[in-house]
């Protein structure tokens, strides 16, 4: 089944901040991993993140991650963030269970 992949504003706005082949490389992957099997869990690309409501997965693109959550037949992409700014992120805009 293909999943339908949304973009929230916020992510739209992460996007731009990351050079051209950063984005490219993020998109790529995205397209890759998310949208057929987007809770396929890996030990190096997916994660489910427990504990938590919002978001339910995180994708590792390099040094950047990527926060989703995943409501047939969408996947909504949360937001795009660096590595070092993951945990601050999740602190701030995540939803505990």
């Amino acid at each position: 089944m293909r999943y339908e992949i949304i973009f929230a504003p916020e992510a739209i706005q992460d996007l731009k901040k990351l050079s051209a082949r950063d984005r490219s490389i993020v998109r790529d992957a995205i397209n890759l991993h998310l949208l057929y099997e987007p809770r396929k869990a890996s030990q190096s690309r997916i994660k489910r993140l427990r504990g938590m409501r919002r978001p339910q997965y995180r994708l590792h693109v390099n040094e950047i991650r990527v926060f989703y959550d995943v409501v047939e037949p969408t996947v909504e992409i949360l937001a795009v963030v660096p590595k070092s700014q993951a945990d601050a992120w999740l602190k701030v805009k995540g939803e505990p269970e």
